[in-house]
């Protein structure tokens, strides 16, 4: 396999921690601006920090992507031009994005510029990087937790470029899925601002009794991934990019994963599989740097696992190895990477000293081109005492300190009794180094984006006043569903398929019709292949059901429906497909969405600059706050294959249920209280959403009934009612940052 096949991609989340990474080997690098990054608590760069990384990566033949990975408000989408055009001039590699409005925008804006799904945009199969794909993404970025089938799977079936995690940090949630910290605290992942809420100890209750031990109460901490020695697997897969993350850890940290990685890369590379071992020092050695209790291999080989878990509380002090952190800052942190330059230096009594320069290795399109420039100087003197020596000429001109560049070679061309004094030599030189910078960076350089842009998204578009807000349920239960058909301002039923199987569609799907109310089917929220197998399986069933639409959770279920059952029924998209600004509902229109949820993160205020059209808005619910391919159950006692509820309670006394789901195995953690927005009918009614959504987890029949009449009585009746028990507006007062 050629190198240039290959990709060592380290994090930054510094100026410092950028050139200990490329010092250590690294061929790219990932940081975040001032703005729009999900590490918004990392030392982030400004943009005359960015500028010159942008440069030094260039002089050095890396590249630089830059996270502008988090979702933005429709206020934020207007700077957006303005903060990015700077460094797309400069010569920007890539931008990674998980806002889908985000990415239309760069790529109308920005059409030069190569976009990287990032990992928060859940892509788990090839259904969702082929639609990517389409869309323009250069590269996606797979999700954590799939295996190397499922990612060999997407290289053969989407012929994308790949970029996978192999070292540092797992989430317990799958990325761009998590809502723990911010309902919690109101600290958003997707904003880039997680308190880290599943480093928590937590005691996994079942009727009364804890299931865990005392001293395994990290059930969501995981530890930390270690591939090295599945780097010949992962690259026979398919993976191009090897992601380290680590954005906030130390330029140290950075420069010890990032070589010991490099030395396994490149061992694979010239040895291949028959020569390629890992030695245990190695493994020792990142340890060192960042120990959560051990590593694991990820999720590559395996679906989830005990074994993966760190379930006991990280050291408070570990004696640190000082010798080797002393060799990782004095070669790499504080180390200096040049270039090897080959040159000419030609002194000619009578004529202008002449330099000549040629670096091979940093062609932006072509690597290996030699890239050769060429300056002259002050005219050579006769000397009239001492003509300068070839030796003394070579060893001034071989000064190169300071610079991106040292000299391979550099030979001497002289004729007469030449002299020049020693400033013009160093003039000669410097001039000669910056023309070659100039000329390196200059394949980089680009002309403004496409114009300055009008005003972010279309005129908003609004359902008109008066018109009738309908009512809509969602449910995991049949025996609830039964109960919601008996309530007759309910318009539309979702039929869970997390929770209500493939036998009972056509039944319930003709039962709603009976009463006139719409059926809809909720796919799961995470579409991998236990989804893909079973809905694969049960096309008969569902077609025959008859559904009037899907409400669809990711974006793979988009070309699968369309691909798999041929199937042009209406389609809603869920709330987890995020239109935090109009540009992103565009985009998702564009995509066949008939209707769209209103994000879970955004105020009253905040929703209200959206497109109103269409929207439906969940105004009752126990909210999914991780959606996770580990199972509780299965750490803390074993799988038996059976759904059920466990609850995790945490140092305050809250408890959030848990609901295994096996029919497409993950876990959904929920939050401690459900969302009521009863008494905010005002606020509800002035952001005209055309459906008001009841999602119906955890309630049984005579509860959901119960609820789902109040809201009619409150919201489609206009009378004042209230429901007993613990209730949170979630954000629809708050927001997030």
């Amino acid at each position: 396999m050629d190198k240039r096949q290959v990709e060592l991609l380290a994090p930054a989340g510094s100026y410092e921690s950028m050139t200990a990474a490329v010092c250590a080997g690294a061929d790219a690098v990932y940081i975040g601006g001032s703005r729009f990054g999900a590490r918004a608590y990392a030392n982030n760069l400004d943009e005359e920090a960015m500028l010159r990384a942008i440069d030094y990566v260039h002089l050095h033949g890396r590249r630089l992507y830059m996270t502008v990975n988090t979702l933005m408000k429709e206020r934020e989408l207007e700077g957006l031009f303005d903060y990015l055009n700077p460094y797309y001039m400069q010569g920007l590699d890539a931008a990674i994005v998980q806002d889908l409005g985000v990415f239309s925008y760069l790529k109308e804006h920005f059409p030069g510029l190569h976009l990287h799904a990032s990992t928060q945009m859940t892509i788990t199969g090839a259904y969702g990087a082929r639609l990517l794909k389409e869309l323009g993404a250069s590269r996606v970025v797979t999700a954590r937790e799939l295996s190397l089938e499922e990612i060999r799977e997407i290289k053969e079936q989407a012929d994308v470029e790949i970029e996978s995690f192999v070292h540092g940090a797992l989430c317990y949630c799958y990325s761009g899925q998590c809502l723990m910290s911010s309902l919690i605290g109101g600290r958003s992942g997707n904003r880039g601002r997680c308190a880290q809420t599943c480093r928590l100890p937590y005691e996994v209750k079942q009727g009364g009794k804890t299931l865990n031990k005392k001293d395994e109460k990290y059930v969501l901490s995981l530890k930390d991934l270690c591939t090295l020695d599945l780097i010949p697997d992962m690259l026979e897969a398919g993976i191009y990019s090897l992601k380290i993350e680590g954005r906030m850890k130390s330029p140290r940290y950075t420069a010890g994963v990032v070589s010991v990685y490099r030395k396994y890369v490149d061992r694979y590379l010239e040895y291949g599989r028959e020569g390629y071992r890992v030695e245990e020092a190695d493994k020792r050695l990142l340890l060192d740097l960042f120990d959560r209790g051990g590593f694991s291999d990820g999720y590559y080989q395996n679906h989830n696992g005990r074994h993966m878990v760190a379930l006991k509380e990280k050291p408070a002090f570990r004696e640190g190895n000082q010798s080797l952190f002393d060799y990782l800052d004095k070669t790499y942190v504080e180390g200096e990477r040049q270039e090897p330059v080959k040159g000419l230096v030609s002194l000619r009594e009578g004529e202008p000293a002449a330099l000549s320069l040629a670096v091979s290795g940093l062609g932006k399109e072509e690597p290996e081109r030699e890239i050769r420039v060429a300056v002259t100087g002050q005219e050579a003197q006769t000397a009239l005492n001492q003509p300068i020596t070839k030796e003394k000429l070579l060893k001034q001109m071989g000064k190169t300190g300071g610079t991106p560049f040292v000299f391979e070679t550099l030979e001497a061309e002289m004729s007469g009794s030449p002299f020049l004094p020693v400033q013009a030599l160093n003039e000669l030189r410097r001039q000669g180094l910056k023309a070659l910078e100039d000329a390196v960076l200059g394949q980089y350089r680009r002309e403004s984006g496409t114009a300055e842009p009008e005003k972010i998204g279309s005129e908003k578009r609004q359902r008109e006043t008066g018109q009738p807000c309908r009512l809509t349920a969602q449910t995991e239960r049949e025996d609830v569903a039964r109960e919601l058909l008996t309530i007759p301002e309910i318009s539309r039923i979702y039929l869970d398929s997390c929770g209500i199987g493939a036998e009972r569609w056509e039944e319930l799907a003709a039962a709603c019709k009976a009463v006139g109310k719409e059926c809809y089917l909720s796919l799961p929220q995470i579409f991998r292949k236990e989804a893909r197998e079973y809905f694969r399986r049960e096309r008969e069933s569902f077609l025959a059901a008859g559904f009037d639409g899907c409400l669809i959770r990711s974006a793979e279920e988009l070309l699968f429906l369309r691909e798999e059952y041929s199937w042009n029924g209406k389609l809603i998209f869920d709330s987890s497909l995020y239109t935090f600004n109009r540009k992103a509902q565009e985009t998702m229109i564009r995509l066949g969405a008939d209707e769209l949820t209103y994000p879970l993160e955004l105020n009253s205020g905040e929703l209200g600059a959206l497109d109103g059209l269409g929207e439906e808005l969940v105004v009752y619910g126990n909210l999914p706050v991780m959606v996770s391919a580990q199972c509780i159950r299965r750490t803390v006692s074993g799988c038996d294959h059976r759904p059920e509820v466990v609850r995790l309670k945490d140092r305050l006394g809250k408890e959030f249920p848990v609901r295994n789901c096996c029919r497409f195995c993950c876990n959904i953690i929920y939050n401690t209280s459900p969302l009521s927005l009863l008494g905010q009918e005002r606020q509800v009614e002035r952001l005209g959403p055309a459906g008001l959504r009841l999602q119906f987890t955890l309630e049984e029949p005579r509860e959901a009934g119960q609820i789902a009449r109040a809201f009619a009585d409150s919201f489609l009746h206009g009378r004042a009612v209230s429901l007993p028990g613990s209730f949170t507006r979630g954000h629809f007062k708050r927001g997030v940052e």
